[in-house]
């Protein structure tokens, strides 16, 4: 028996383990805002344990927290030696927190139901299924040193990274233990989905921008100075601006262009009350190939630009967040190759490797110069899964098979060379 086929036979057998250990993970909110996140991750601590896995818990300071706008963190790190581990040290990495479930759900979003072969929750698709995929993986690879299957040689080092500040740019999650010297891997595999393998992809650029004027009783709105007229005009700048970057291509496939939305606008007092203040936030894509530095200072005159000469108008201009975007490293293609390879046969169809327009915290090891590449369990296309959207879903057989290939492809980068 080959050892692709131990992984498989050992995979399906705890198969229904690991739908149970993702239902659990599931159940337990990390809804980010707020960011209470200590008991999720305290929660996916515990079923690690059970599992006999040692996690280090790597609590981030709370005066760190609080600063970025949330309310706990809790960093994991499993590490799993191989041999005598002077292969390479790999670190898989996924993200505990999501997005509030919102509205339009037809089945509960923490209790991880199973219809038809899906499971229903909000983070089970991105990217909870991978804390699940990575998890059983790294324990299929661990049962290859089992004494009656003599031995496989295996040589190196893999780590679990489940981090919970993804989506607030994950400076508290992997830039963190980077930062802390808790963790320097050769290679990092991130969370993705199962018919691609992602090498690059956009950044990510927040403003939030505060319009001051003068409120004023609504029926004598010439005694005031009206925010809501000024950020009307900074909402055609930005829009105008935003037709010009279709012009602007990105060379790396499945990326277009860059984007631009105004997210969420909030302001004014009363419905008789000219609007004072109003505030805007802005989310700008970056193409791999812009610089952010440049695409800021674009943004930042446009919107200075359309309130110029306003009477009585004011702005404060904030970066919420500059996520840079992820470009492929020289030595990535170590796990490009034995994931396609395994992928393409477990799947039986070609598997893309290719960029996408979201941004991730994978990027903060790119930005220290580790070779990072996305793989993971779940559907062709982001719409499908509905992340960030109701009734968010996995389905099952991608993550036995996902795992799978996961779980391949480490062993061939650990084979111990005779």
């Amino acid at each position: 028996m080959t050892t692709d086929d131990l992984l498989a036979r050992h995979i399906d057998a705890h198969h229904t383990e690991q739908i149970e250990f993702l239902r659990a993970i599931v159940r337990v909110p990390s809804d980010t805002p707020p960011g209470d996140n200590a008991p999720a991750a305290e929660c996916a601590a515990r079923l690690l344990e059970a599992r006999g896995h040692t996690v280090e818990r790597h609590p981030v300071p709370q005066a760190e927290v609080e600063a970025c706008g949330m309310r706990s963190i809790t960093n994991l790190i499993v590490r799993r030696r191989f041999g005598d581990g002077r292969g390479p040290t790999i670190a898989l990495n996924a993200h505990g927190d999501v997005v509030p479930p919102g509205e339009g759900w037809t089945h509960d979003p923490y209790a991880g139901e199973v219809v038809e072969g899906r499971m229903y929750a909000r983070g089970v698709a991105v990217s909870k299924s991978d804390i699940a995929t990575f998890t059983f993986a790294l324990e299929a690879v661990a049962a290859l040193e089992a004494p009656e299957r003599d031995g496989v040689p295996l040589a190196g080092t893999i780590e679990l990274h489940f981090t919970y500040d993804e989506e607030f740019g994950g400076l508290l999650g992997p830039g963190w233990l980077l930062r802390q010297g808790l963790t320097r891997p050769e290679l990092v595999l991130g969370p993705g989905f199962s018919y691609d393998i992602v090498t690059a992809h956009n950044g990510c650029l927040q403003l939030e921008v505060t319009v001051h004027g003068q409120a004023t009783h609504g029926a004598m709105p010439e005694t005031g100075h009206d925010a809501l007229v000024a950020a009307t005009a900074i909402l055609n700048a930005l829009y105008a601006l935003r037709e010009t970057f279709k012009a602007r291509h990105s060379q790396v496939p499945g990326i277009t262009h860059p984007t631009l939305i105004v997210g969420r606008i909030e302001g004014g007092t009363n419905t008789n009350v000219v609007p004072g203040k109003v505030t805007l936030r802005i989310d700008r894509r970056l193409i791999p190939e812009e610089n952010p530095a440049e695409a800021e200072v674009e943004l930042r005159t446009a919107i200075e630009q359309a309130v110029r000469g306003r009477p009585g108008i004011r702005l404060d201009v904030r970066r919420l967040l500059l996520a840079q975007a992820l470009k492929p490293l020289p030595g990535h293609e170590r796990l490009v190759e034995p994931l396609r390879r395994h992928a393409e046969r477990v799947f039986g169809e070609a598997i893309a490797v290719r960029g996408v327009p979201l941004y991730t915290d994978a990027r903060l090891y790119g930005e220290a110069g580790i070779p990072v590449v996305l793989y993971g369990a779940g559907p062709r296309t982001v719409p499908e899964s509905g992340a960030k959207r109701a009734d968010e879903n996995i389905l099952l057989e991608d993550l036995r098979r996902a795992t799978q290939v996961v779980a391949c492809a480490l062993a061939e980068l650990l084979a111990r060379k005779a």
